[in-house]
């Protein structure tokens, strides 16, 4: 009988023991759950409050600058001229092109506009890439990490590439060939150039819209932008917009083109859906262009000329069509982009060798930023 009950309170012992085990892990795991969900919590806090870069190409360099601080903190050494750089839609990859040589980009009466006269070839050497289509030596895309600033992969386009633009489904970037008259088609799984685009002749700054399906080039060499289906990948038009158009725009919704046409000190506002063009006088030398995300203001960097250059921003409502401002920044304004929240301006002064930082409430310069030499591109992550 002792026996019996002996063997009973053992059991229930055990019962007891297993039971309080049983809890105890519940609780573990319990704490272990809230922690990692403050930790992700805490993650997505840091992801949001990041720190956005600021990336200017250069002449031999992509310089890299603290929005926060708008301080340079890093130069990026690159072989040749870095024409123009580009941060990917998620973050994580920075593009660049680069021309071979010193690629000549600022010696020229505007450096982006005059096709004819600019745009040296550059000697190639150490570079081994072919000749393009006119016998020039073929330039190339450069892709980095965004986190690490480490060279990713280099990738031979064609002669001359002028700008890069990634599709917001991150399938592709873009690269066009100004002295090539095309448009390279990189895969971004491969790294691999998979097409050639024809465009118009000398293409250069271009726009892609939001859902992946067209990119808008400005051809510098005659008075056209190429409309390209990148479904079908070809050109599926070209819209006469006037004399020399460097660089485009398109709103968010896809219904409003915008080309700066250097050679009319204007920017040419389209309606995409009849093809209508309206011009809007800007400064001497029009350059880059670029719409906040709103869509609500365009930006127009006024270049010049390096024996006149100019030294200003035009601020363009795109619903009045009306410049609503004009800021005075560096000599050479060339490059132009805006923080994601559209609280801040940033644009390449390329004869001055600065950026300069306006704040887009009040339209004023709050800081100046020395760069590389003869900064062109930007883009901001």
């Amino acid at each position: 009988m002792k026996k019996i009950m002996m063997f009973s309170l053992l059991f229930l012992v055990s019962i007891f023991i297993a039971a309080c085990g049983t809890s105890s892990d519940n609780q573990t795991k319990g704490t272990t759950t809230e922690p990692e969900k403050s930790s992700q919590s805490e993650k997505d806090k840091s992801e949001k409050e990041k720190t956005a870069f600021i990336y200017t190409a250069e002449q031999g360099a992509i310089t890299k600058v603290d929005a926060t601080s708008n301080k340079t903190i890093k130069t990026i050494e690159v072989e040749g001229s870095v024409h123009n750089v580009q941060i990917s839609p998620d973050g994580k990859t920075l593009g660049a092109t680069v021309v071979p040589g010193t690629g000549g980009h600022g010696e020229q009466a505007c450096s982006e506009c005059n096709h004819e006269e600019g745009h040296e070839e550059g000697n190639g050497e150490g570079h081994g890439g072919d000749e393009g289509e006119h016998g020039q030596t073929n330039g190339f895309a450069l892709f980095f990490d965004a986190e690490t600033d480490q060279l990713i992969k280099k990738v031979e386009v064609g002669s001359h590439p002028a700008h890069i633009v990634f599709t917001e489904n991150k399938k592709y970037a873009l690269v066009t060939n100004n002295e090539d008259n095309n448009l390279s088609v990189i895969d971004l799984v491969s790294y691999k150039v998979i097409q050639r685009i024809s465009t118009g002749k000398g293409p250069h700054g271009f726009r892609i819209t939001a859902d992946s399906k067209s990119a808008y080039i400005a051809n510098m060499g005659e008075n056209t932008v190429s409309v390209i289906d990148l479904v079908g990948m070809k050109e599926s038009k070209k819209i006469v917009v006037g004399n020399t158009p460097v660089t485009t725009g398109v709103t968010p919704n896809g219904k409003t083109l915008i080309a700066t046409l250097n050679a009319e000190n204007s920017l040419a506002i389209i309606d995409l859906t009849t093809d209508k063009v309206e011009k809007v006088q800007v400064g001497e030398g029009p350059a880059q262009v670029y719409i906040q995300s709103d869509g609500k203001y365009a930006f127009v960097a006024n270049q010049g000329t390096p024996d006149k250059p100019s030294d200003s921003v035009s601020k363009i409502e795109l619903k009045t069509k009306e410049v609503v401002a004009t800021i005075k920044v560096g000599k050479g304004a060339h490059g132009i982009v805006t923080s994601n929240d559209n609280q801040f301006v940033y644009v390449t002064n390329m004869y001055e060798n600065t950026m300069s930082v306006i704040n887009n409430n009040d339209n004023t310069v709050i800081a100046t930023v020395n760069v590389g030499m003869e900064p062109n591109g930007i883009s901001i992550e």
